[in-house]
């Protein structure tokens, strides 16, 4: 999965320049670049593994067919109503009471909160956020601003009543968000309003707050956006401050309240400020209109497609999963599917404004969006809707879909979805998923979702979810730290310098740089020896019996390496024994052969019986733990990978021959043990 954070950090690097100076258009093509050199990565380390795979039918989430597949899938759940653009309920009033201020603008599409950083002008997650204590007053330096910006003060200003009631004094670190104020909030046993924290009274923000969000949806407040994507105040501010950067205008309101006077002044107070991490820019937030999925039915269909005892139609493996399945599916929130990038599969949704209509901004009419397949089938839909009206614009929706709306298509989509295909006749539903853990209900209950509502069925009636590789020390892998090991360096090998060239060539600052540098050479200071990929292959499934987490030491499929070195020389060494032309004979009658060839066919037999049964059963770990050696047949393939599986031939078994093995190698045991307590050089009589 692209990491568009990383592209962003390539392109400040490489030319100084942001994602906004250089454009959408041109960004999507250097994205697309990155693609082309680097996305086969990722296949090359499967092939290099041994995964036995159809590569003929690879194919890629941003290509023409699956594409094609991710705006029919769009398109159909919108017609069902199952894909909206607007809900905002009440919940029930909350213990407070409200004073309404201003209703001014509505929102459209369904909308939920986001952190924005504006040097950038684009959506961050939670864990691009550092929050930094502030005690009092307190002068920062932000990007994009000349003098230092204050910080850490509870300044307090007056809301004039009409009909000469009085006023009501609200309190906020934030001064400048007060033209997105729509109520105030009061506690009910206080006849002054006056509790414990500021004035007693609350000014509420519902677009720029997550807790105002809350009480907004509680109380159908409206919902006011001051504040542009790059940081400036925009017009529902009014023309006195439109335009003005946002800390610029907290001065000039400040000014503007005392001229008013309405100003209560200022004092210290302790606040949490969030910081972006890529940027050291102050954290913004904003309400952003967003498309959700309803995902109440469906998820109730994928419940019960594992829960139901009577008709199980998925097992998830392991077992203890399901109830994280249940908890997910139980609880589950409508889906946003909306993002606001560049990169990815652009939502086919229009917006139509109309040469009549009194708002002509973007997006503020609810009813004024049209989904379709193309532009020129949303043009005609929306000629259809208003008849008789220009239309003076038609613009398409700029966000782009969430990664795992595609991704849950996926089983679908690669049989050929939505065209009517042999593949997908023949093929689905398929057999088995096998992924991690950590997305089983971001990605895996999705695609059951998805199957259920669009192909008729559930995609897989088995999930296998592995364990998520950590390093030696249990840490999660980050290139910032250095500890990212790439199966093809432990296949090859690789030196220290190379770990570092490798380092050297990503996205890392100098700080994270030099942090990983001392990382690597802690945990690989002869850097990583040649395993190959057998030895790889072992160890990962030797893990798998632990935990859901694996703690991958490089010493010990370096072990495992040294032990397909002994079976590989050990079968050397048998082979050269039986001479060029041997060929193994087509009947084997045990109890004409020698005592020790019984005890290796019996041996041999259980050995394919335990692995099968384990294989089934998908204990990986105890399946590895048997010898498998090929059969006749298989020896005139070119590979093991394309020969026949070893069965189990009944007769082969014989618990007399191999409990009398058993005794023989107690007696040597024994022997051994007694030898060991001789003093050196001296031997047994004879």
């Amino acid at each position: 999965m692209l990491n568009l954070g990383v592209m962003e950090k390539k392109v400040m690097r490489e030319r100084n320049l942001t994602i906004h100076d250089i454009g959408r258009e041109n960004f999507v093509a250097e994205v697309w670049n990155w693609k082309n050199e680097y996305g086969g990565t990722i296949l090359q380390q499967l092939r290099r593994l041994g995964a036995s795979l159809d590569w003929s039918r690879e194919c890629f989430t941003m290509d023409e067919k699956r594409s094609k597949a991710v705006t029919e899938a769009f398109v159909r759940l919108s017609n069902e109503s199952l894909i909206y653009s607007h809900v905002l309920e009440c919940a029930g009033p909350l213990n407070y009471f409200w004073l309404y201020i201003k209703l001014l603008l509505s929102f459209i599409k369904g909308s939920t909160y986001g952190a924005l950083y504006c040097v950038l002008r684009t959506a961050i997650s939670d864990i691009e956020v550092e929050c930094t204590d502030i005690k009092e007053r307190t002068l920062l330096n932000v990007p994009g601003y000349e003098e230092p910006v204050e910080f850490g003060l509870l300044t307090s200003f007056a809301y004039p009543l009409e009909g000469d009631l009085g006023e009501i004094v609200v309190a906020t670190t934030r001064i400048e968000t007060m033209f997105g104020d729509t109520a105030i909030a009061i506690h009910p046993e206080d006849k002054r309003y006056n509790m414990n924290f500021g004035t007693g009274a609350v000014k509420i923000t519902p677009a720029h707050d997550p807790n105002d969000f809350e009480a907004g949806q509680h109380h159908k407040l409206e919902f006011i956006s001051i504040f542009t994507d790059d940081g400036n105040i925009n017009s529902n501010a009014g023309p006195d401050f439109e335009g003005m950067p946002r800390f610029k205008a907290r001065v000039a309101v400040t000014e503007a309240l005392k001229e008013k006077g309405l100003y209560r002044g200022a004092k210290n107070n302790e606040m949490h400020l969030g910081i972006c991490s890529r940027s050291n820019d102050v954290v913004e937030a904003l309400i952003i209109p967003q498309w959700f999925v309803n995902c109440k039915i469906m998820a109730k269909q994928t419940l019960d497609a594992v829960m139901d005892d009577d008709n199980r139609k998925l097992e998830i493996i392991p077992k203890q999963y399901t109830a994280e399945w249940k908890r997910c599916l139980e609880n589950i929130r409508d889906w946003c599917i909306s993002r606001q990038l560049w990169w990815g599969h652009r939502i086919p949704a229009w917006y139509v404004t109309l040469r009549d209509d009194k708002q002509k901004e973007f997006g503020v009419c609810d009813d004024h969006w049209i989904v379709a397949r193309n532009e020129e089938e949303a043009r005609d839909l929306a000629r259809r809707k208003f008849p008789g009206k220009e239309i003076v614009e038609l613009s398409q929706d700029p966000d782009v879909l969430d990664t795992w709306f595609s991704s849950g298509l996926f089983p679908l989509s690669v049989l050929g979805c939505p065209d009517d295909t042999a593949d997908f006749k023949t093929f689905y539903p398929t057999s088995v998923l096998e992924t991690g853990h950590d997305i089983l209900f971001f990605w895996v209950a999705r695609m059951v979702m998805l199957g259920i509502k669009l192909g008729g069925d559930v995609p897989f009636s088995k999930v296998y979810l592995h364990p998520m590789i950590r390093d030696a020390h249990g840490r999660k892998m980050s290139k910032s730290l250095g500890n990212v090991v790439d199966p093809l360096e432990v296949i090859n090998g690789i030196t220290l310098d190379g770990l570092h060239k490798r380092l050297k060539e990503g996205n890392l600052d100098a700080k994270d740089f030099e942090r990983a540098k001392e990382g690597q050479a802690k945990d690989f200071p002869s850097g990583i020896p040649e395993c190959g990929a057998d030895a790889l292959r072992f160890a990962l499934v030797s893990y798998t019996a632990q935990s859901d987490k694996i703690n991958l030491d490089n010493q010990r499929v370096v072990g495992y390496r040294q032990w397909c070195n002994k079976l590989w020389n050990a079968i050397r060494f048998a082979m050269s024994k039986l001479g060029e032309d041997y060929t193994p004979p087509a009947k084997i009658v045990p109890h004409e052969m020698p005592f020790s060839c019984q005890w290796i066919l019996s041996a041999l037999n259980k050995a394919i019986a335990r692995t099968v049964s384990s294989l089934e059963a998908y204990d990986f770990s105890d399946a590895e733990t048997a010898r498998l050696p090929a059969s006749g047949d298989s020896i005139k393939k070119e590979s093991i990978v394309i020969s026949d599986y070893p069965s189990t031939v009944e007769r082969w078994n014989s618990d007399i021959v191999e409990a009398e093995m058993e005794k023989v190698s107690s007696i040597v045991k024994g022997l051994r043990s007694t030898r060991a307590l001789l003093p050196p050089k001296e031997r047994f009589a004879r």
